[in-house]
């Protein structure tokens, strides 16, 4: 396994997280947005993993944050085709 502060090592990832905090009540939809935009065209594995490791987290696993937006990325990303994850 990969060491995690290896893989969430990246600037525009670590700002994006930040922008998120505490506004998922709100504005779930622009947040998926946001993560969608991040994410582009889903080419890039370690990003896809990024998000799916902070979409599966315990908020949004408890159901403490709940959205359709958030089941669509989630399964958009869980449907792409199997790829080895870059190692950071």
């Amino acid at each position: 396994m990969n060491n995690i502060k290896k893989i969430v090592d990246d600037p525009e990832w670590q700002a994006l997280r930040q922008s998120m905090v505490g506004t998922w009540t709100l504005m779930a939809s622009s947040n998926c947005r946001k993560l969608r935009n991040y994410l582009g065209n889903f080419t890039e594995p370690l990003k896809n993993r990024r998000v799916l490791n902070y979409l599966t987290g315990t908020a949004f696993r408890i159901g403490k944050i709940q959205s359709e937006d958030v089941k669509r990325l989630i399964n958009d990303i869980k449907c792409l085709p199997q790829k080895k994850t870059d190692k950071p």
